[in-house]
């Protein structure tokens, strides 16, 4: 079953038979990074928009081990100017890759470079994950855990940029998912948020199991 490396921010790595697919990997000046972008080697490479803590390390790790960029549009003809492999998604739609399929999907947030930023909805032999990538709270979350019954929901809860815990809470409830894993929290001190009071009303308002990682930890799911 797959393996969840949580490597700091909103930078996590899915491995799972054999192919390693990193999300966002915001690792060189990242004061939470548990790993540097020079010891990964994935397959694949996810990134939910083009501000420099999501797209981050992407194009250098992309260059030096010939992984492949599934972004945005907008984003993957920039990653075409500097001669790394890429795959272009709108927003929404399915696509079937080696290992399983990625949908694409609405987020809220501004993109950095490119129009839009965007989540991702990864298949694994019949094990989905969401990666909501940076949003704030809307009412298609509900829309996509309906159509793909998520099994690891993983979900921002630092506020001010994105959800706030409270936000990410009614998210959950939204998306109804077995297993969440919050990001994008106390990397600098506007995002500050307490993981335990998360998983604390995840557990009260939800039927979800809440994990913790701290950067650097990693758990094998079912």
């Amino acid at each position: 079953m797959p393996k969840i490396s949580f490597f700091g921010h909103a930078c996590f790595q899915v491995e799972h038979n054999g192919q390693k697919l990193l999300f966002d990997p915001f690792l060189t000046d990242n004061p939470q990074a548990a790993v540097s972008a020079d010891e990964l080697q994935p397959d694949y490479i996810l990134v939910s928009h083009g501000h420099y803590d999501h797209l981050g390390d992407a194009l250098d790790i992309a260059k030096r081990t010939g992984a492949t960029i599934i972004t945005t549009m907008d984003l993957a003809a920039e990653c075409k100017k500097h001669q790394v492999k890429e795959h272009a998604m709108n927003i929404g739609v399915k696509h079937y890759f080696d290992f399983g399929f990625v949908r694409t999907t609405k987020a809220l947030h501004h993109a950095g470079i490119g129009s839009e930023a965007c989540g991702f909805i990864v298949d694994l032999d019949g094990f989905t994950l969401y990666f909501t990538g940076d949003t704030s709270l809307f009412g298609d979350l509900k829309l996509y855990g309906a159509i793909e019954k998520i099994d690891l929901l993983l979900l921002p809860i630092g506020g001010y940029y994105t959800m706030d815990i409270d936000d990410a809470v009614y998210a959950a409830k939204l998306i109804n998912a077995k297993t969440i894993i919050p990001f994008h929290y106390n990397t600098w001190p506007l995002i500050k948020a307490d993981p335990h009071e998360f998983a604390e009303k995840v557990t009260k308002n939800t039927p979800s199991h809440c994990i913790i990682l701290a950067p650097g930890e990693t758990v094998t799911l079912s």
